[in-house]
């Protein structure tokens, strides 16, 4: 990952309002997935002029430039994390809709294993496993 994501909608041509970079800032720096209204919240703590409206202009139009990955995770809300990121996949706790990111050597061998079984060259994969949190 090297641009932020406002060198990428720059270099992409996208006009850029202070209210888009706001939006793009606060999604910058997200660690987390979160939704619109989430985005909406945290962009409005920052410029009290952003509407709801607006972000969700912006983050579709993110999205439609590759700079956003839209994720739904089956809870009804779509959420949005930079389209760069590092790869990761998605543990998500279906108690709390809480999302866990990680990273397994083994899981990513084993699906380049089953592609070139298959007789394919992996370009790409999106794993999401659902799960409650084990009795302790």
């Amino acid at each position: 990952m090297g641009d932020s994501i406002i060198e990428r909608c720059e270099t992409k041509g996208l006009r850029m309002t202070e209210q888009r970079r706001t939006i793009a800032f606060v999604l910058q720096e997200s660690t987390d997935h979160p939704d619109v209204e989430e985005l909406y919240a945290r962009a409005s703590a920052r410029d009290s002029g952003i509407s709801l409206a607006t972000v969700y202009r912006t983050v579709k139009l993110f999205e439609e430039a590759g700079i956003l990955d839209k994720l739904e995770f089956g809870d009804g809300r779509a959420r949005y994390e930079d389209a760069e990121r590092e790869h990761h996949d998605h543990l998500i706790d279906i108690s709390t809709g809480e999302v866990i990111e990680f990273v397994d050597p083994e899981i990513e061998a084993l699906q380049e294993k089953i592609a070139e079984k298959l007789g394919f060259q992996l370009k790409g994969h999106r794993l999401e496993l659902y799960g409650v949190p084990l009795k302790k």
